[in-house]
């Protein structure tokens, strides 16, 4: 049975002036899956992913969400379509004037207008709570938490709508290896929870080994594979070999193997 693409992205052109970020890129990302992206630096990640939401206009190419194309889409069609995603950009990209629970209030005032305050206050406690937050994170300002805190406060706004389809850029940049993988497993238990699909911008490769059921990589201007680990271990492209048996590589292998050796223990205890 073929599975449902919810984003398909085909000869996907993107430049800036001369530069050339992107060029006949395609990517067709199934519903319930976490799709990690990765790519050297300067590869267009972040730009792809803006392109999909809208925030980049493509030079060329066509991209469909939910099987609507998002070129040149009417203005209702596109705040209907945009109720269905919520986005977590780099670094939470909080409004600092702002309360994390007016933060999370921003889309449900942006697309329900008829929503009183006493509702508002008590979607947004949920949210706050729902992202691994105290309660009493809501009535803080963003300088006022760590950096860690305010990634999930970007994620509870991100997910203030319910969205079936979620997106992440670098959402564990930065963080300390504990915070990072706290992170991991709650997008992975949120991702199970609300029936998500996720599109995940990572470097890291942790993140990669932990949550993302296929990686694509970006070189070379295009999606040049997707796949498990296991099949991108299997290409010869230098990049990819590279990246995923570096150091790096290595240990975040290691680390998934010693994983799997104490649950195989456990279970048979």
């Amino acid at each position: 049975m073929a599975r449902e693409v919810i984003i398909s992205v085909k000869g996907l052109r993107n430049s800036f002036g001369e530069q050339l970020v992107h060029e006949d890129l395609d990517l067709d990302v199934y519903r319930g899956e976490i799709m990690g992206v990765v790519g050297g630096s300067g590869t267009g990640k972040s730009v792809l992913m803006r392109s999909i939401i809208g925030l980049q206009i493509p030079d060329a190419g066509d991209i469909e969400v939910f099987g609507t194309s998002t070129i040149d889409l009417a203005v209702d069609a596109a705040i209907d379509l945009r109720r269905r995603w919520g986005v977590l950009f780099q670094g939470g990209a909080l409004f600092s004037t702002l309360t994390v629970a007016e933060n999370v209030q921003v889309p449900l005032r942006e697309f329900y207008h008829g929503l009183d305050q006493g509702l508002l206050d008590e979607i947004a406690a949920y949210k706050v709570v729902m992202t691994g937050l105290p309660a009493d994170a809501g009535p803080k300002f963003p300088s006022e938490l760590s950096g860690g805190m305010r990634k999930r406060a970007g994620l509870a706004r991100a997910l203030a709508l319910d969205p079936e389809l979620l997106f992440l850029d670098e959402p564990t940049a930065g963080l300390d290896p504990i915070g990072a993988a706290a992170f991991d497993e709650l997008t992975l238990s949120l991702q199970r929870t609300m029936g998500l699909t996720v599109f995940l911008i990572t470097h890291d490769l942790d993140t990669l080994y932990a949550i993302c059921d296929r990686v694509a990589v970006i070189a070379d201007k295009h999606v040049i594979a997707v796949g498990t680990i296991d099949e991108l271990l299997a290409l010869d492209h230098p990049w990819i070999q590279q990246y995923f048996n570096g150091p790096r590589g290595r240990a975040a292998t290691a680390t998934v193997e010693s994983a799997a050796r104490r649950a195989t223990a456990a279970a048979g205890d």
